[in-house]
Parts: structure tokens; C-alpha cells; sequence
């Protein structure tokens, strides 16, 4: 019985917590009609303006660098941050969408939010194939 009633107080407490809910993929800005997008002509320099600053060669907030094509694909402590061809299963995207409060990129004074042309570059580079 006291068995039986630590499993139901557990649930309960379980049941108590906040569920992280899902982005609302909607409300990402379209990808860009632009076609043979890069890493070095149309990438790097959006997160060299955004981004290196925490996640460059110096300071590897989360070991994540975004400095050079190699060590995007590579992703941080956290894992990978893009899905080659499909930008919307991409974290990278959700964060500087900053569709998730917890994880905007970059943080709220860390520097200016990226535009929605910069997201929607970004989302077509990865959905060509993040080359």
C-alpha cells in the first residue's frame, strides 16, 4: 500500500510539471527563393555580424562555433543544429526564428535579432543542402 501511494504521489508531481511545448513551425518566415546559396558567400558573413562573437574561435558558448562551415555541421554540447534539406527540423532555425523564448539566438541584449531575410537565406542554404 505505502509502495502504491509513493507511485500515485510521483505521478502526480510528474504530472504537475510544465510540458515543453513544440515551436509553432508557422511562424517561421519562408525560405528565400535564392538558389546556390554557400557557407562562405551567404552564411558566414550573417553569423560573423550575429553569431562568432559567442560562438567563434575564442568563446564556444554551449561548444557550439559557427566560424567555419565544418564546425556548424559538427553542432554542440547539445548536438547537432541543422538537418541538411529540411530547415524546419533544424534547431539552428528555431533559434535565431527565436520562436522559443528559452533558446533565441541571440540572447535579448547579445546583440540584434536576425532579420527575416537572414532566417529565410538560412533556411534555404539548409534546405539546399547546407553546402
Amino acid at each position: 500500500m505505502k509502495a502504491q501511494l509513493l507511485t500515485l504521489t510521483a505521478t502526480l508531481a510528474l504530472a504537475a510539471l510544465p510540458v515543453s511545448a513544440e515551436p509553432d513551425l508557422s511562424k517561421l518566415p519562408p525560405a528565400s527563393s535564392k538558389t546556390g546559396l554557400t557557407y562562405a558567400a551567404d552564411i558566414k558573413p550573417i553569423f560573423e555580424k550575429s553569431c562568432v562573437k559567442c560562438h567563434g574561435s575564442e568563446k564556444q558558448k554551449g561548444k557550439l562555433r559557427l566560424d567555419t562551415l565544418e564546425a556548424v555541421m559538427k553542432g554542440g554540447e547539445n548536438g547537432a543544429i541543422l538537418t541538411k534539406g529540411d530547415s524546419k527540423k533544424s534547431s539552428l532555425v528555431v533559434s535565431v526564428a527565436r520562436l522559443e523564448d528559452d533558446g533565441a539566438m541571440p540572447p535579448e541584449g547579445k546583440g540584434d535579432p536576425l532579420s527575416k531575410e537572414q532566417v529565410g537565406i538560412i533556411r534555404a542554404w539548409i534546405d539546399q543542402g547546407a553546402k
